[in-house]
C-alpha cells in the first residue's frame, strides 16, 4: 500500500511540474518555430489557407511558422499526428469538417477524438462547386439528373477524400435527387482534376479556388455551387439549391485547433492574433482572391458551430449508409 501510494505522489508531483513548466512556457511562447500540419496534400485549399495564415503569423511572432503536409485516410493520418503532438503551442492543426465532424460517423474507429482538440478559430470557408467533363451530354445540373436516372450507375464523380466535404457533397446530392453515382476518392485535387479531365471520373466537387481556373479555361463544365448562395468570384454560376433543392448547403471550413491541454493563454494569443489578421485588408485579399470568405470569431464560435454541425452531418451520413473500415 505505502508503494502504490508513493507511486501516486511521484506521478502527481510530475504532473504538476509538468503543469507548471506548461504555463510558465506559456509567457514566452513562441520562442521556437511553430509546426502548422496540414492533413492534405500541399497545394490544396487547406495547405494554401495554411501557409497564407503561417507568413502573417510568423511576422507577428517573429518566428517560423512552418507547413507541414501529412495527407491520407480522410485528414485522419494528420489529425492523428496533431493529436498525438505535445499541448505546448509549438503543433497546430488546420482542422475541417473531416478532422472534427464527418470522420466520427463514417469509421468504427479512429486513431484520435475528434473532440481532443483545442480550438482557436475558424479562419474561413468556400464553397464547392460541382465540377463535369465537358465531353459528357449534359451542360447543367437538371440535364445531369436527368441523364443519371436514364443510366443508372454509368456516372461517377470524385472527392478529395472519403468523409471530406467533396464526399458529402456528393451523397447529399445522391440523397436529394435519388440518383445512383459512383463515389470515387483521391488524396486531393492534384490527383482529381487530371481523372476529371482524362474522362476517368465524370464529376468532381471542388474547391472553387482550384475547380475555377479550369471553368474560366473551357477544360471544365461547373454545375452548380455547393452552398446557400452564390459566391462573388463566380455569380453567374447558379447555387445546387436554387436550382430545386433547397437546404443544399454544404462547404469547407478551416479552422486552427490545438492539441487537448494547450494552455489557455497560448489558445487566446492565437484566436487574437487570427482575428487581428482576418481585419488586415492586404490579408483578407489574399483570401478572398482565392474564393474564401474569411470568418474569424471566438473559441465559443467555432464550438457553436461544429455542435451545430454534428447531428446534421450524422443524419448525413445514415441517410448514405456510407461507412469506412
Amino acid at each position: 500500500m505505502r508503494v502504490g501510494f508513493i507511486h501516486a505522489c511521484v506521478a502527481a508531483a510530475a504532473l504538476a511540474t509538468s503543469s507548471l513548466s506548461l504555463a510558465q512556457n506559456a509567457g514566452n511562447w513562441p520562442n521556437k518555430p511553430v509546426r502548422i500540419i496540414v492533413p492534405f496534400q500541399a497545394g490544396a485549399a487547406t495547405d494554401l489557407i495554411s501557409r497564407q495564415l503561417g507568413q502573417g503569423l510568423g511576422k507577428e511572432y517573429g518566428q517560423t511558422f512552418i507547413v507541414e503536409n501529412k495527407p491520407g485516410a480522410s485528414a485522419i493520418i494528420g489529425s492523428e499526428a496533431a493529436a498525438r503532438s505535445p499541448a505546448d503551442g509549438y503543433t497546430l492543426l488546420m482542422s475541417g469538417p473531416a478532422s472534427m465532424v464527418t470522420s466520427r460517423f463514417l469509421y468504427k474507429k479512429l486513431g484520435y477524438d475528434p473532440d481532443a482538440f483545442e480550438k482557436i478559430a475558424v479562419v474561413a470557408y468556400t464553397p464547392n462547386i460541382l465540377l463535369a467533363n465537358p465531353a459528357l451530354p449534359f451542360k447543367t445540373l437538371p440535364e445531369m439528373i436527368a441523364y443519371a436516372k436514364a443510366n443508372p450507375g454509368k456516372l461517377s464523380y470524385a472527392s478529395f477524400g472519403a468523409g471530406t466535404t467533396s464526399h458529402m457533397a456528393g451523397e447529399m446530392l445522391k440523397t436529394l435527387t435519388g440518383v445512383d453515382i459512383l463515389h470515387v476518392p483521391f488524396k486531393g485535387a492534384a490527383e482529381a482534376i487530371p481523372a476529371l479531365l482524362s474522362g476517368q471520373v465524370s464529376m468532381y466537387f471542388d474547391t472553387i479556388m482550384t475547380g475555377l481556373p479550369y471553368v474560366k479555361s473551357g477544360k471544365l463544365r461547373a454545375l452548380g455551387m455547393s452552398n446557400s448562395k452564390r459566391s462573388a468570384m463566380a455569380p453567374d454560376i447558379p447555387t445546387i439549391a436554387e436550382q430545386g433543392y433547397p437546404g443544399f448547403d454544404i462547404a469547407p471550413w478551416y479552422g486552427l485547433v490545438a492539441p487537448k491541454g494547450t494552455p489557455a493563454e497560448i489558445v487566446a494569443k492565437l484566436n487574437a492574433s487570427v482575428n487581428r489578421l482576418l481585419q488586415d485588408p492586404a490579408f483578407r485579399e489574399k483570401l478572398t482572391a482565392n474564393g474564401t470568405e474569411p470568418r474569424g470569431g471566438s473559441v465559443a464560435d467555432f464550438a457553436a458551430m461544429v455542435n451545430t454541425e454534428i447531428p446534421r452531418t450524422e443524419k448525413l451520413v445514415k441517410q448514405s449508409g456510407v461507412t469506412m473500415q
